[in-house]
């Protein structure tokens, strides 16, 4: 299986993977709040169930599942997120999220696919963002050939792998390829959804805390290919 991805990873065994998902559960489910859990669904577009856990009551519940527990390989970490994903309530996978985020440098350049299911599966902002920027982003440092990669999900007609690799960058800073995040910007800049032209702005705008006059003149060049939405993001901090 190539690095893109396409076919689907095969959740692995992993003993860590068994620990920690009998943890969690036995965490989560006792503290979920149905009342709560109903408000979130409802404000989160009805993406998925969820247990109605807060972010501090379930941060301070994840520390008590890793506890004591060994640091994953990548066959574990596969195995952890996966199975995460398998699970109905949303909770689990922002807990997945967190825990690759942790352990994003003990993955190859090989656990790009995983991450490519875990975009595409049931996607939405609230984990697709994370992983963009804080996984996908240092999986492509570690291993710069995966920039051909992020070339074909810029062109992929999922929206959701088009905003993962427009994000990817997030947090790049001086490392930032510009002529990348700017071709990508103009090569999805008449994408008709909301969270494409959401995340060109957005880009360009954490961006611009680094080189505000390249984008300033960027936008400047590109105004009219770009949607009005990207330039009021782009430019919030820096003005016209």
């Amino acid at each position: 299986m190539g690095v893109t991805g396409k076919r689907t990873p095969r959740t692995p065994d992993s003993a860590l993977a068994d620990t920690v998902l009998e943890r969690l559960i036995a965490a989560y489910l006792p503290a979920a709040d149905p009342e709560r859990a109903g408000a979130i669904r409802a404000y989160m577009k009805d993406i998925a169930p969820f247990l109605g856990l807060t972010a501090p009551i379930r941060r301070a519940l994840d520390r008590t599942v890793v506890e004591g527990l060994p640091l994953p390989d990548e066959a574990d970490c596969t195995a952890i997120a996966l199975r995460c994903w398998d699970l109905p309530e949303r909770e689990y996978r922002y807990f997945a999220v967190d825990y690759l985020r942790r352990h994003v440098r003990r993955c190859s350049s090989g656990f790009l696919p995983v991450v490519r299911r875990l975009v595409t599966t049931e996607p939405w902002w609230d984990t697709v963002d994370l992983l963009a920027a804080h996984v996908v982003g240092p999986l492509v440092t570690a291993d710069p050939k995966l920039t051909a990669v992020m070339d074909e999900w810029i062109a992929d007609d999922d929206l959701w792998l088009a905003r993962t690799a427009l994000l990817h960058q997030l947090r790049y800073k001086e490392r930032t390829d510009t002529e990348r995040l700017f071709g990508y910007c103009l090569r999805q800049s008449g994408h008709p959804d909301f969270f494409i032209r959401k995340a060109v702005g957005w880009c360009l705008r954490e961006y611009a805390k680094t080189d505000p006059e390249a984008v300033r003149a960027f936008v400047a060049e590109h105004r009219e290919r770009l949607a009005p939405l990207s330039v009021r993001e782009a430019l919030k901090n820096i003005g016209d």
